[in-house]
């Protein structure tokens, strides 16, 4: 399997959270998160993002209920999924993210306790974990 660059976003309407990670390793690290305005973003800092990583696949985390049916947040996450694709070009893959809030502020207490919960680490760390699980679910 060819390496691949993937850059992963944890959609929302005031942060969106990215990381990017190598298929080679199956890993991912956080980037930053960057301020949305009702699910907007900056798309010239996203722009730069994409031309610094020079990603093969972007994967947006698809928030789903807990019993798997789509929400007001799913659609917008698509709709975001399809911009990324219209602006840039790009192969844009969605994976499930149901749980990986809960991960990210679990891994970040292990890693530096309260401190280490701000919004943008969270977001940056579950945009991590939407990479990481999307890595997985190729392999099963």
């Amino acid at each position: 399997m060819q390496a691949k660059t993937v850059m992963g976003f944890d959609f929302g309407t005031k942060s969106i959270g990215i990381a990017v990670g190598q298929s080679i390793t199956g890993s991912a690290n956080p980037l930053l998160s960057i301020k949305a305005t009702d699910g907007i973003p900056n798309w010239d800092q996203i722009a730069g993002l994409i031309k610094e990583w020079q990603p093969d696949l972007l994967v947006v985390g698809l928030p789903l209920n807990m019993d798997g049916t789509e929400q007001e947040m799913t659609l917008r996450a698509r709709k975001f999924a399809n911009r990324l694709q219209g602006r840039f070009g790009l192969k844009v893959a969605t994976q499930d993210e149901r749980l990986t809030t809960a991960d990210a502020k679990a891994r970040l207490f292990e890693l530096g306790g309260f401190k280490a919960l701000t919004k943008g680490q969270v977001d940056a760390v579950s945009a991590v974990l939407i990479v990481e699980s999307f890595f997985e679910a190729q392999l099963a």
